[in-house]
């Protein structure tokens, strides 16, 4: 087996859905168990003994690998509910979609679940995550006071502000929309 090649790893997130997570890598093998390692990150690619990393090796790997397992398969799954668009703005390029977590990873209740999930593009999340904008437990979109009293060219105006009040678009099938209880911690944090 030529270690170091990059692969793409396929993750089963439902029945007949893979989710591809690249490149990675092949950093070590064991013929007689029939097992491998995989390094999910460039970084690890060319580690001869991968049990033998340094003390900030193994920090990175461990952050990679909480980071990367997860997120593209509930990436997905979150895009798929919303039908590849943004909650807020309706923008349908796949490629500038994004999961934002409503409960974060670090929080108890922070589970990858669609309905802990929001599919945002790449600014909405952005703000989101800065709490310059907040979402109500009934769906609609509010930005920071400071923001909205900004001026600012085209992005600021109509890619932000314009979208103060606007109600999100919803996922078709109820169990996978936003958790309301999980909205109504994150729009506190918001209000802060």
């Amino acid at each position: 087996m030529e270690l170091g090649v990059p692969l793409i790893l396929f993750i089963k997130t439902e029945p007949n859905v893979l989710v591809p997570v690249h490149p990675v890598y092949v950093v070590a093998d064991d013929e007689s168990t029939q097992t491998f390692v995989i390094a999910l990150d460039e970084e690890f690619r060319d580690i001869a003994d991968p049990t033998s990393l340094t003390e900030d090796q193994r920090r990175y790997a461990v952050r990679t690998a909480r980071q990367r397992l997860h997120q593209p398969v509930f990436r997905g799954r979150v895009i798929r509910a919303y039908a590849t668009r943004c909650s807020i703005c309706s923008l349908a390029h796949g490629r500038l979609l994004e999961a934002a977590h409503i409960y974060p990873d670090s929080h108890p209740e922070g589970r990858a679940v669609v309905s802990n999930g929001l599919s945002l593009c790449s600014i909405h999340h952005a703000a989101y995550d800065a709490n310059l904008l907040g979402i109500t437990p009934d769906h609609v979109v509010q930005l920071d006071d400071d923001l909205l009293a900004e001026v600012d060219g085209p992005m600021l105006r109509h890619g932000l502000q314009e979208m103060h009040g606007r109600a999100l678009t919803l996922p078709a099938r109820r169990q996978d929309r936003p958790d309301r209880e999980a909205l109504a911690f994150r729009y506190e944090a918001f209000r802060r």
